[in-house]
């Protein structure tokens, strides 16, 4: 099992990494973060992400789907985000955050890691 800073290294070594948090939603606080800089600030990006999943998280209630949200994914001019909604026991209310670069990474290599990295961590 792996602790908070275990994953956000792990994630770091994902191809195309800029950026990654453990973020909680219900705060809107990151627990930890790793990389980033002058044009990415992770607390930042942690609490507008927390608006982004709150609001789909309703939206879903609304819309009455009774499934569960995997991932969401905001792809920019040359970045991807995408936001892993924790599963584990003992990690309600918690999402991973990784910023990619669009050039350097390969999207469906960068979620199957992320997956990875999720069973592995214990919060």
């Amino acid at each position: 099992m792996a602790n908070t800073e275990t994953a956000l290294k792990e994630a770091l070594t994902i191809e195309g990494a800029i950026g990654a948090a453990l973020v909680d939603y219900t705060s809107g606080m990151a627990l930890g973060t790793i990389g980033g800089g002058k044009d990415l600030d992770l607390n930042v990006a942690a609490a507008g992400n927390t608006d982004v999943v709150r609001a789909k998280v309703r939206t879903m209630e609304h819309l009455g789907l009774k499934e569960e949200i995997e991932d969401i994914l905001i792809t920019l001019d040359s970045q991807y985000h995408l936001i892993r909604l924790l599963k584990s026991r003992g990690s309600t209310g918690l999402f991973l955050y990784l910023a990619l670069d669009k050039e350097r990474a390969n999207l469906a290599m960068a979620r199957h890691q992320l997956r990875r990295i999720e069973s592995a961590l214990e919060v």
